[in-house]
């Protein structure tokens, strides 16, 4: 019965040209071109509930668009990951922004924060450290 329906759904693929994609595919954007400059953005005051999610350059399939920052309701245990460009090789590869959960990775060590013995990278276990991530501490 699945090939059957496998071998429907490709025929009808096939008959209109295109072939369903799963989901995640479709997100990945990679560019030949370098984004410009993030832009300056004037962030308006704190508002209690909110975070900021702030702009970034947005491929729209021909040039870069910038998308504005804005408020949106906070997740309680979540901090919001931006949207970044990241270099891969002479490509540039789009880090879609999102939800992260609060005992991941803050400090990017590659450590999730839950079993991450030393926070702040100061040399001082957090079990022994007063300000556990305090990364300025000396």
């Amino acid at each position: 019965m699945n090939k059957l329906l496998m071998a429907v759904l490709l025929a009808f693929g096939g008959a209109v040209g295109t072939v369903p994609q799963p989901a995640a595919a479709a997100d990945i954007v990679v560019v030949r071109t370098e984004p410009p400059p993030l832009r300056d953005e004037a962030v308006p005051d704190a508002r209690r509930g909110y975070v900021w999610a702030p702009g970034y350059w947005r491929w729209n399939g021909n040039r870069y668009v910038w998308m504005r920052g804005h408020w949106m309701r906070a997740r309680h245990g979540y901090y919001w990951r931006p949207s970044t460009w990241e270099s891969r090789g002479d490509r540039w590869q789009m880090q879609h922004g999102g939800w992260v959960r609060g005992d991941g990775d803050r400090d990017n060590d590659g450590i999730p924060n839950r079993v991450d013995r030393d926070r702040d990278n100061d040399g001082v276990p957090n079990r022994y450290d007063a300000r556990p991530n305090n990364p300025d501490r000396r």
